[in-house]
């Protein structure tokens, strides 16, 4: 699972740095207007590859992240379904709680595995290819927040980052996981490739709307100075003060991008990934026999 996760990282990283962008993550000179004027400000100024700051970052994050989240969600679903139903047959509704507690448990996990490595993506992010440059590269940054904050610093934010990626987790597996099996109950669709687009593109609506806020606000603390803000909760707090609920809807157009763009690639990859080792195993089967 951590191919298709680290696929897709190189696909929506550019919408990462606007939504980063837009979302105050960075302060430069330069004025940014929409997401296609700031991919284009980006790039006039700063070089093309500044659209890929933390590349190399994202894709160690997505290799440990989508493994744990995304991986693992069917096993402990079944986990969570034996324990708490066992053989009994369950109603709509119990499945529905499964599946939000299987979401949030391995995306909660995932993010205390992966958590330096979103740490030093989002200072990645952060750097202007013009301006003076904190870390040289991954390895120089890892070693630099070690050294100068502590091992703590490489989790600076685990807290509310597992709270973000509950939500997301949810989010996005369980609205796919739901809105693709109702395309199959009602028979709308086969179980193919535009069954699962239409299911990823509604599935990244549902995290946009959930996740823009918390987005906002952990990319806010997680690149501000020491000591700026006592807390996750202290720094939404006085985004809200500043600019009102508006504030934490900041670069919601290229968040919305990033995430539909990240659930079309996972999920057909994930699709395409799963039948074909289905069919391997099937083949493999037959053979012994």
């Amino acid at each position: 699972m951590g191919d298709p996760g680290g696929m897709c990282q190189g696909v929506v990283e550019a919408l990462e740095m606007i939504q980063g962008e837009g979302a105050g993550g960075t302060t430069t000179q330069f004025k940014y207007r929409g997401m296609v004027g700031t991919m284009l400000t980006m790039a006039r100024h700063e070089g093309v590859r500044s659209l890929y700051n933390g590349l190399v970052a994202g894709l160690q994050r997505q290799m440990c992240f989508a493994s744990i989240r995304i991986g693992l969600y069917d096993n402990v679903k079944t986990f969570y379904q034996g324990i708490l139903l066992g053989d009994d047959t369950a109603t709509g509704a119990q499945l529905f709680l499964v599946r939000i507690m299987a979401g949030m448990t391995t995306g909660g996990a995932a993010v205390v595995f992966a958590q330096p490595t979103d740490v030093v993506k989002v200072r990645m992010q952060a750097q202007t290819t013009g301006g003076t440059r904190r870390y040289v590269g991954c390895a120089d940054a890892y070693r630099k927040i070690a050294v100068q904050e502590g091992v703590k610093g490489l989790w600076k934010g685990v807290l509310p980052n597992v709270f973000r990626n509950a939500v997301v987790n949810v989010s996005e597996i369980v609205c796919y996981d739901i809105i693709k099996e109702a395309i199959l109950t009602y028979r709308l669709m086969s179980d193919n490739v535009p069954c699962h687009f239409v299911s990823a593109v509604a599935a990244g609506f549902c995290t946009t709307v959930c996740a823009s806020p918390i987005d906002v606000v952990k990319t806010r603390y997680m690149n501000s100075r020491p000591g700026q803000y006592s807390g996750a909760v202290d720094c939404a707090i006085k985004m809200f003060r500043e600019g009102g609920s508006a504030a934490f809807y900041k670069g919601f157009v290229p968040n919305f991008s990033r995430f539909v763009s990240w659930n079309i690639c996972m999920w057909l990859s994930y699709e395409q990934l799963k039948r074909l080792m289905t069919n391997f195993g099937h083949e493999t089967a037959t053979a012994h026999h």
